[in-house]
């Protein structure tokens, strides 16, 4: 559990600042939980600089509460919860100040977002909240007042947590959080889950993750892990600490991130997943007679595949498939084994390529349609698909026919800008799995759109 926090002061000698408002929100990792918002009365003087920026002058504290008298609710709130703020050192230091004057030791764990974001978003020409903010696209108001700069710091940490791949911030968490330590039980780790599509991610109670996986329903398939019978449901039914997800509102979404992230953390029942995750692909070649042939073949690293496939039966279904949507030869798609003419021939639905009747440049031109409709190569597009809410969608990126990564966008925002959709986009591994998932996905699903790309703009 998170309390991000933001502070206004009255400025002046180091240690001798006073709080001038004050706003916490209680962050569980999705969603805010709970929040405290507050003028407080610093009882000395605002500098005028303080004033100019933030617009709080004493007229507007002279009736709100003393530091004492809102203490209690912010030990409350922030009760086993890890301080998030921007520029996390000051705030804290004058949270600690303020409570040492009513002689509490206040002690919690921080996390800084500059130097996460300096960590997760580098190349940033500025990393104040402000500048940092707008260039990452996320909507902010209220600026330099406590409340719009925490809500922003919320946004701001719910996307450093999407580009920490290596789950160090979840894991960390874990470790400093003793709450997370006492719920071993199953049926409590089952009830706070939800039933939604997303990334789970096992941990022991040290916070090693020792499992990774992903669902439409992420409660259900806990529950199946935890109810098992076979070998390694019972040894993760015995290890785990707590389980952890990431929302991703996209089936996409959360196959890549789950491919990704087995890869980099290495969780130790995860073996089985790091094998590739296809078997066959589909080829194609220039026979004598220029006719470009296609092949569903077991795949081979070291050819170029046009797509691949799980398992030969789906590309055996994508072939036949492919030969009536766009009229397509069973002879040059290897369905139909002869030296003379194809069976469809007979029944007058093929043209003729299967013995010359028909011109190979017209025949290829269906096959050229099939190959750009299922191939990336050398595009640049970025494939739009749900969000985790109702405002937000998902981006993959694709450039120069390579997957660059994904994240996610609000709907007024971003998409329109270049620059600020690779700033939000979580960099990932192009490889032949990542490739395999993005153009399966894109055989089987609907309700998803393509957005091509050019030099100068993203606009469809």
């Amino acid at each position: 559990m998170y309390a991000i926090l933001d502070i206004e002061t009255t400025g002046g000698k180091y240690n001798e600042e006073g709080i001038t408002e004050i706003a916490i929100y209680k962050y569980d990792g999705h969603e805010v939980v709970d929040q405290f918002i507050s003028l407080i009365n610093p009882e000395r003087e605002i500098q005028p600089f303080v004033v100019n920026l933030t617009g709080i002058n004493s007229n507007m504290l002279r009736n709100a509460p003393k530091f004492y008298e809102v203490a209690k609710r912010i030990v409350e709130i922030t009760t086993e919860c890890i301080l998030v703020a921007h520029n996390a050192q000051f705030d804290y230091r004058i949270l600690c100040t303020e409570f040492r004057r009513l002689g509490f030791d206040y002690e919690r764990k921080s996390l800084c977002t500059v130097e996460l974001a300096k960590d997760l978003i580098p190349g940033q020409p500025s990393y104040s909240l402000g500048k940092l903010v707008r260039s990452l696209g996320i909507p902010v108001t209220d600026r330099h007042r406590a409340s719009g700069d925490a809500l922003a710091t919320v946004k701001l940490f719910k996307m450093l947590i999407d580009k920490d791949t290596t789950k160090s911030i979840i894991q960390q968490s874990i470790r400093l959080n003793p709450k997370h330590q006492l719920e071993p039980r199953h049926i409590d780790i089952i009830a706070k889950l939800p039933a939604i599509t997303g990334v789970y991610y096992i941990h022991k109670s040290d916070g090693e993750i020792i499992y990774i996986g992903k669902s439409k329903n992420i409660k259900k398939r806990i529950n199946q892990h935890f109810t098992g019978t076979n070998p390694k449901s019972k040894k993760i039914q015995v290890l785990v600490g707590t389980v952890t997800y990431e929302a991703t509102g996209s089936e996409l979404v959360a196959l890549l991130k789950e491919s990704e992230e087995i890869k980099r953390n290495k969780p130790i029942f995860n073996r089985a997943l790091r094998r590739t995750t296809f078997t066959h692909a589909l080829y194609s070649f220039t026979d004598e007679n220029n006719y470009i042939n296609l092949k569903i073949d077991v795949a081979d690293y070291r050819k170029n595949p046009i797509t691949t496939f799980s398992n030969r039966q789906s590309g055996k279904s994508f072939i036949e498939k492919s030969i009536d949507d766009f009229k397509l030869c069973q002879k040059l798609t290897g369905v139909y084994k002869t030296k003379t003419s194809c069976f469809n021939y007979d029944i007058k639905t093929c043209e003729g390529a299967c013995i010359q009747e028909e011109l190979p440049e017209n025949y290829n031109q269906r096959v050229y349609a099939l190959i750009e409709k299922n191939s990336y190569k050398n595009k640049n597009m970025v494939i739009i698909d749900k969000g985790r809410e109702v405002d937000e969608k998902s981006a993959i990126l694709i450039e120069n026919g390579l997957f660059k990564g994904l994240g996610f966008f609000n709907l007024n925002y971003q998409i329109n800008n270049i620059e600020v959709l690779e700033s939000i986009i979580t960099p990932m591994d192009n490889n032949r799995d990542t490739q395999h998932i993005i153009q399966s996905y894109l055989r089987r699903k609907k309700g998803f759109k393509i957005v091509e790309l050019n030099t100068n703009s993203t606009n469809t």
